[in-house]
């Protein structure tokens, strides 16, 4: 039986018209009269507003994945696979996007565990069920999913820190303020560390993700407002950093003569008949 473009059209329909809302509510962050990453809450955990540029490769990978869906390649990962958990996914962001940016924290820290449990759902399916057979499953379902998962592990901090923590403008860093800022990090530092370890090549967009916020909190929180956190990010980052060098060097084996080798060529021959 041959596969059509129009096989469960109604979900293709569904995930595109929920990419739509997911990319719009994170124009709204930029299209309101006041950059909301500008003038969001301060906190000892805010990173550099440029951290927030991530969310534009987010939604540039997602795009090729909607479009990919229409492939009988990505009809099997994307519909058979990740069903309807990715409109889901794009529900619950929007709702989490629009929270924060009203500035309703408590409420957006909730809705943050909810995006990122529904990550970690659709990224354990693509991990561990569906081992990517070309360089379309590379590139429009892993990448993404694997970039989305690390930044949503450090939305789930940032968020948690504006709902329950104190404003940097007018409180003073306390002991109690540092150290749960420095287990906020090193929680992160050790996420990178577990993405480089989760197969033998690592997870690097998840580690690059997480990379990429740490340094931004590096450079957000300066020397001024607290020396103890603005290094121990620098620390953080610098150690991120060897997570993701460690998964580039974990890549090498899977490129040969400049082509991906993919899973199914490195598997043993198990039962194999002579």
């Amino acid at each position: 039986m041959t596969n059509s473009w129009t096989d469960d059209i109604l979900l293709k329909v569904v995930n595109i018209i929920v990419y739509v809302v997911f990319l719009g509510s994170n124009v709204y962050t930029v299209a309101v009269p006041y950059d909301i990453y500008f003038s969001g809450r301060e906190t000892y955990i805010t990173p550099a507003p440029w951290a927030y540029l991530i969310w534009s490769l987010i939604h540039l990978l997602l795009l090729g994945t909607v479009i990919y869906q229409f492939t009988p390649s990505g009809k099997k990962v994307i519909i058979d696979g990740i069903s309807w958990r990715f409109p889901l996914l794009g529900v619950l962001n929007a709702i989490y996007v629009y929270l924060w940016a009203s500035h309703h924290y408590a409420v957006a820290f909730i809705f943050a565990l909810f995006v990122s449990s529904a990550v970690t759902h659709i990224y354990y399916i693509v991990k561990k069920f569906h081992a990517p057979a070309n360089t379309g499953d590379e590139v429009f379902v892993h990448l993404p999913f694997s970039l989305y998962h690390g930044w949503t592990t450090v939305l789930v901090i940032t968020t948690a820190f504006d709902a329950f923590g104190v404003n940097a403008l007018t409180h003073p860093a306390g002991v109690w303020t540092k150290v749960f800022v420095f287990l906020g990090m090193f929680f992160l530092e050790a996420t990178a560390a577990t993405y480089a370890f989760s197969s033998p090549e690592g997870d690097l967009p998840a580690s690059v993700a997480i990379m990429w916020s740490l340094f931004a909190i590096f450079a957000h929180q300066n020397v001024h407002r607290s020396g103890f956190i603005h290094w121990s990010a620098l620390a953080f980052a610098v150690l991120s950093a060897f997570w993701v060098f460690r998964g580039i060097f974990g890549l090498y084996p899977r490129f040969r003569g400049g082509s991906i080798v993919l899973d199914e060529e490195r598997a043993p021959l198990v039962g194999s008949h002579n």
